[in-house]
């Protein structure tokens, strides 16, 4: 016959202590906090309450501690290949503890993320990780005054809401410049898309080294609000070489735009770095591949998720990090599609 189905929400927490032979409290503490029993302890509630199909109540679990087990993660993009590295920081670094993670997707927008945040704060979390430093006034209000400890990730800047972890795109975008003017390139394009506040300081850090070598066109940048993608890279290439067909070389926001850009030359003949230098942005893994190999600014992604997960429960455990803004920098890898000019 047909085991009777469990009706959700009758198994008690009482009923896995039993069946694996321990108290009430003991069994609580296992959801709370497995680390606390031993390893055989461990093992029988966990095999009890699988087989009860019992499923700890954390909304009842949140009233009675003031928080959840949950640490929530606000990023922009789930399909991006730069914050699928952040993730995979992040959930390593959770790997084990008792925290699990509830994750959410902005779309690049500061509204949907307060809306978001407004959500997840009423379900009290352990802590959250949120991008950026540019939310809003509102956003920024509600977190300042909620008790869980918050890590804004991908840039550092001034007034962090509690901790922050990332870089300086203003900077990395400088030294990409001085890369190429050091290489004896002069007439620097810039690409962008999407041009989300991170896009906005890297053209900022483009125009100021341009600017300081006395090498500034405006002629010489060409953006779009689009989504980013290979394709799009080729097709602002082309627009920039009809501004500007004196180009000696090309920045651009992020490694998709390079790539684009590199399969645009090779469809004009144009020979790479001899008639056109590519710099890129995060240094995504195809960059050290292609052929020629790109340059690009690489940034530590996976480091940067990780470490944020690690600041959250230190903090939550009591070590609360003594230098809440870790600035982690950047690097210019130098390849092939930037070499020296002879």
């Amino acid at each position: 016959m047909a085991r009777k189905r469990i009706t959700p929400g009758k198994i008690r927490l009482a009923e896995v202590a039993k069946l694996a032979g321990v108290s009430p409290i003991t069994a609580s503490r296992f959801f709370r906090n497995p680390e606390a029993l031993s390893a055989g302890k461990r093992a029988r509630v966990d095999s009890a309450a699988k087989e009860l199909g019992y499923v700890p109540n954390l909304a009842a679990r949140a009233l009675a501690s003031q928080r959840t087990e949950v640490i929530g993660v606000l990023i922009p993009s789930l399909t991006n290949n730069v914050f699928s590295d952040v993730l995979r920081g992040i959930y390593d670094a959770l790997d084990g503890s008792r925290y699990s993670i509830q994750l959410a997707n902005t779309r690049y927008s500061i509204l949907q993320e307060e809306r978001l945040l407004r959500l997840f704060l009423a379900q009290k979390p352990a802590g959250l990780i949120i991008t950026g430093i540019n939310q809003t006034a509102d956003s920024r209000r509600i977190m300042e005054t909620v008790d869980c400890p918050i890590v804004q990730i991908m840039e550092v800047g001034p007034s962090p809401i509690d901790m922050m972890i990332g870089f300086s795109h203003f900077d990395a975008a400088k030294a990409a410049i001085a890369h190429l003017l050091a290489q004896s390139y002069r007439r620097i394009g810039f690409l962008g898309a999407r041009m989300d506040p991170r896009v906005q300081r890297r053209l900022d850090g483009y125009r100021s080294a341009m600017t300081d070598a006395g090498l500034f066109d405006p002629q010489l940048i060409v953006t779009t609000a689009i989504p980013t993608s290979v394709t799009l890279g080729g097709t602002l290439f082309a627009d920039l070489l009809a501004k500007a067909p004196d180009i000696d070389a090309v920045f651009c926001v992020n490694d998709d735009l390079a790539l684009g850009a590199l399969f645009e030359c090779k469809r004009r003949h144009m020979a790479v770095p001899e008639q056109m230098a590519i710099v890129g942005f995060n240094d995504l893994e195809f960059m050290a591949s292609s052929e020629p190999t790109l340059s690009s600014v690489r940034t530590n992604r996976y480091e940067m998720g990780r470490n944020a997960a690690v600041m959250v429960i230190e903090t939550l455990e009591g070590r609360r990090p003594t230098e809440p803004v870790v600035d982690l920098g950047f690097s210019v890898m130098e390849r092939q599609s930037s070499a020296r000019r002879n």
